[in-house]
């Protein structure tokens, strides 16, 4: 892993002449992801987002910290105790110089040693479940990281949309696999990551996974295709 994303935090934060990222799926073409969207603060924050963060009590571990926004107001605002976690070290490295307490540069596959009360996935947090294939391990580790009292806060988007339809409404959609298993790849200044797999998933899909895996599940917030979810222990 180059960790672009990683440097383009880096290079915004210590103002290293930044450049916005670009990105790309399997299914979209490029696209621009401005650095500084990653540095918002609460107000420029989605609807998902802000509720996500009002709803967050207790231990809380954010999970795909990035800059360390959604952090950064829990520990700060809310006053919550904060685990930022992301597996971008240069990324964790501005979250610790941004005033972030505790901050880990991990896979969460290899965090452990705590529990939480609140676990944060957010800007599509089903994302790192990479594919169907390996969701139940995903899930099953998330299980062992939270407490028994304690909830998941995650939220994806139904890409069904992005696909073609015919003329009676029905959808084109890859007859091989799972729709919203994407190709995703970042580019920075002239370089490219190698493409990592990236999850999108509707809600019944979660819900079904969830269930199987020991959780019960509800949807907390729509918003257009996307939607924010709460998992908790059955």
């Amino acid at each position: 892993m180059k960790d672009l994303m990683g440097h383009a935090i880096w290079d915004y934060f210590h103002n290293e002449n930044p450049e916005d990222l670009q990105t790309e799926t399997s299914i979209s073409e490029l696209d621009e992801l401005p650095v500084d969207y990653l540095f918002r603060d609460f107000e420029g924050m989605n609807d998902i987002e802000q509720k996500a963060l009002k709803l967050s009590q207790g231990k809380t571990l954010d999970i795909g910290a990035g800059a360390g926004s959604h952090s950064l107001y829990l520990q700060n605002e809310r006053n919550l105790d904060v685990t930022a976690l992301d597996i971008s070290p240069k990324s964790i490295e501005v979250c610790k110089l941004r005033g972030i307490k505790k901050a880990v540069a991990e896979n969460m596959l290899h965090f452990s040693g705590e529990t939480f009360d609140t676990i944060l996935m957010l800007m599509n947090g089903t994302g790192i479940f990479q594919s169907l294939t390996v969701i139940d391990i995903y899930l099953k580790k998330l299980h062992s990281l939270l407490n028994d009292n304690g909830q998941i806060l995650i939220d994806s988007t139904d890409i069904l949309y992005m696909f073609d339809k015919d003329e009676d409404g029905g959808v084109y959609i890859p007859a091989e696999g799972y729709y919203g298993e994407l190709d995703y790849i970042v580019h920075y200044k002239g370089e490219s990551e190698d493409p990592i797999k990236w999850l999108y998933l509707d809600f019944n899909t979660l819900k079904n996974a969830a269930e199987n895996n020991g959780f019960k599940i509800e949807k907390v917030l729509q918003d257009d295709d996307a939607y924010l979810a709460k998992l908790t222990k059955k």
